[in-house]
């Protein structure tokens, strides 16, 4: 294609990442993957909408309202952007639900499981259903009237309701019917699937059907009318200064807790309502017809995660895989003695997380250890890093730890884990003004017998024990001492007023970050424009921003080869003749979430390579403290470059972008069939199996072919 085919050189980003969520439900209705597998797809399609809508559309919606009319980079009005995401998300709501009526309802019928109404379950199954809303539910529940004495209630957001109208017969000289509404939270504290008695070992009601059905014994002496069940989505986009918080962590407090009253952006409601209803609700709500999604199912499909969580039916899943043990700290008790030794490169989940929660906990109780730093941007419910990091403060350790508090949706988990550590004495800090800290990085200073020896992880994700099982992430453990010497000047500039003149090893954003990335896009150009080979291969999560993509674009057309790896949002046009066609952009969505962040340029053979925390987007470049660090261990670049590899290979889960942002599967007629992620389980499982303490051996990547052979791949 041509660049005259398109009005702007750039997609987007809205319409980019409901592509990707669209790659998401395609995952949900392929038949190749394991039942309940597919309904963990469909939970995630419906928790990445939800979050689209009180994050971005929300935004939107407040730049609309502030009559805001700048386009964008690919000329959409913040107007037009909201007119064409309206249309295209009515389109996916009907492709979920039809992929959960017409697919996997069967599907598991066929399996013998079952979600039940009320009028369908047996005499057992009654009795049982009966008392358990005798004895459980109907306790917690609160009718709510709607009258003159008793306005319309405050809603908490995307909570179940229903809307119940009663009809009063009033006594006169002429009979007439009073019509009134009351309103009724399903209470979010029960679980919403319940499981029923019987033959059928899997056989389920919800929650709301049990409520719904006994009515009765809420509204008694009346006569009930419709019954209407919905949810309303709010504005959930935190708003602060930090500059004008004079305590950043009551401010965040505060703001979590109004999150639940934001404006009402988007209403569900569940087939089979009153259609006199639903004008009373767009009114009191104050939203449009465009903002209302009429459900051909049960409401909120995240339900779908629980529902296959509480199948035990092995069979229906994946094949089991744990993550595997890396052979250097196999059976090692002291791991400073092994990083001592050599550069460790750790891939998850691949293999295991373990050595690094390890390494906090026997540096939290080592009396060598002096000191402990780290960032925390999202940890676990459970962390057993916080606890190692609280027992060194309390062993009496310098600790460290910034806590950003601005981490979206774990904004609640992040304050209180900072007020369990400065209850045990760690110093804890916020980040700097105005950036929110996303790097993921931790120094453990240790005195040896040598002197004092700084020991440094990097990494691509967040210290967290539970997504470190479906996250992929690379991690880096080095006790070089340049990386602890940068390491120990990247903690100074976070937690005081240290500002370094230039960093050898880190290259930290804002500031540098966007200028050194800019740089090596460049010299490519220059060494292409010399007839030198020249290529970049880059793996990341969003590709956004709009300067770092008119350098790719102006590196393209001087001849650089160009592969990129991009999982969700891609605001470039690949393959655009004159423009792009020497890029080539694919995305991979499989069992485990591609997370890493991987940039090599080929440098006329030197072959840079880097790990990173940042996507190429506007906020990781200027408006988020990250990290990138170079991988130079000959083993530990060959671990990587062979992830690179791999995914550049992959024809079973990759899906190729064309120039108009759209996406298809790989191509599979000219090459054998090839699951990169299955690839690395099961290579993983090899080298744990034979525990040694030998260099792994990687075949070789060799960038000059790979690139070009992605072309023989791509759909026009």
């Amino acid at each position: 294609m041509e660049q005259s085919n398109f009005s702007s050189p750039f997609i987007n980003r809205e319409l980019s990442w409901l592509e990707f969520n669209e790659r998401v439900l395609e995952e949900a209705r392929d038949t190749d993957n394991p039942l309940l597998e597919r309904l963990n797809f469909l939970s995630i399609t419906s928790s990445n909408l939800d979050e689209f809508f009180m994050v971005r559309v929300a935004s939107l919606k407040d730049m609309v309202n502030a009559k805001y009319t700048n386009p964008d980079p690919a000329g959409l009005k913040p107007a037009d952007q909201l007119e064409l995401i309206s249309e295209k998300t009515h389109e996916m709501v009907k492709k979920q639900y039809s992929t959960f009526n017409r697919s996997l309802i069967p599907a598991l019928e066929r399996e013998k499981i079952s979600i039940l109404k009320f009028n369908e379950l047996d005499p057992q199954q009654r009795k049982f259903v009966d008392n358990y809303f005798e004895s459980t539910v109907f306790p917690v529940l609160t009718p709510l009237a709607v009258d003159a004495g008793s306005p319309f209630p405050l809603l908490s957001n995307k909570r179940l309701n229903l809307l119940v109208r009663i009809e009063t017969e009033i006594k006169s000289k002429k009979k007439s019917i009073s019509k009134r509404v009351a309103i009724l939270q399903i209470p979010s504290v029960l679980p919403r699937i319940i499981r029923l008695p019987g033959k059928d070992e899997h056989a389920f009601i919800l929650l709301e059907d049990i409520v719904s059905a006994h009515l009765d014994r809420l509204f008694t002496g009346v006569k009930i009318g419709t019954v209407s069940c919905f949810r309303i989505m709010r504005n959930a986009d935190l708003a602060f200064d930090d500059e004008d918080a004079a305590d950043l962590l009551s401010e965040i407090e505060e703001q979590v807790r109004q999150r639940q009253w934001g404006e009402v952006i988007r209403l569900e409601i569940q087939a089979g309502y009153d259609p006199e209803i639903l004008p009373f609700l767009t009114d009191i709500m104050n939203i449009n017809e465009s903002d209302v999604y009429r459900i051909s199912g049960p409401l909120d499909l995240t339900l779908l995660s629980k529902l296959s969580r509480a199948i035990d039916a092995p069979e229906l899943c994946y094949p089991p895989f744990s993550p595997q043990p890396n052979p250097f700290f196999y059976d090692k008790d002291d791991l400073f003695q092994v990083i001592r030794e050599r550069d460790v490169i750790l891939y998850h989940p691949y293999e295991a997380f373990d050595p690094v929660i390890n390494l906090i906990k026997q540096a939290a109780a080592d009396p060598n250890v002096l000191a402990i730093k780290q960032t925390l941007y999202r940890v676990s419910g459970q962390s057993p890093i916080i606890n190692a990091l609280a027992e060194a403060a309390i062993s009496g350790k310098q600790v460290l730890a910034l806590v950003e508090l601005k981490a979206r949706f774990d904004e609640e988990n992040n304050i209180q884990w900072a007020k369990k550590l400065e209850q045990a004495g760690c110093h804890v800090i916020y980040g700097l003004l105005g950036l929110k800290t996303h790097s993921k990085i931790t120094l453990i200073v240790r005195s040896e017998e040598d002197g004092i020896r700084r020991y440094v992880h990097l990494g691509t994700g967040n210290y967290n024990d539970i997504t470190a099982k479906i996250y992929t992430d690379f991690g880096l453990l080095t006790c070089s001492e340049a990386f602890g010497r940068e390491a120990t000047d990247f903690f100074n500039m976070i937690s005081g007023y240290s500002q370094p003149l230039f960093w050898r090893k880190l290259v930290p954003a804002p500031k540098w970050l966007r200028i050194d990335t800019l740089n090596r896009i460049r010299n490519e150009q220059r060494n292409a424009e010399e007839g030198k080979p020249a290529w970049i291969v880059a793996k990341m999560n969003s590709l956004v921003d709009q300067e770092i993509i008119e350098a790719l674009y102006s590196a393209s057309n001087a001849g650089v080869k160009i592969a990129l790896i991009v999982r969700g949002i891609c605001c470039l046009r690949p393959g655009v003749k004159g423009l792009s066609e020497n890029i080539v952009v694919r995305s991979l969505v499989g069992r485990f979430l591609e997370h890493a962040r991987i940039y090599y340029f080929y440098n006329n053979g030197q072959e840079d390579l880097f790990l990173s925390s940042a996507d190429w987007m506007p906020r990781n470049l200027d408006r988020r403290i990250e990290l990138q660090f170079p991988i130079e261990d000959a083993r530990t670049r060959q671990r990587v470059i062979e992830v690179l590899s791999a995914q550049l290979r992959d024809t079973d889960r990759a899906r190729n972008m064309h120039p108009d942002g759209s996406y298809s599967r790989a191509d599979r007629r000219k090459v054998d069939d090839f699951d990169s992620q299955v690839y690395l389980c099961e290579k993983a499982i090899k080298v744990a199996s034979q525990l040694n303490e030998n260099p792994i051996y990687m075949d070789r990547f060799v960038p000059r072919e790979d690139p070009d052979k992605l072309h023989d791949h791509r759909r026009e």
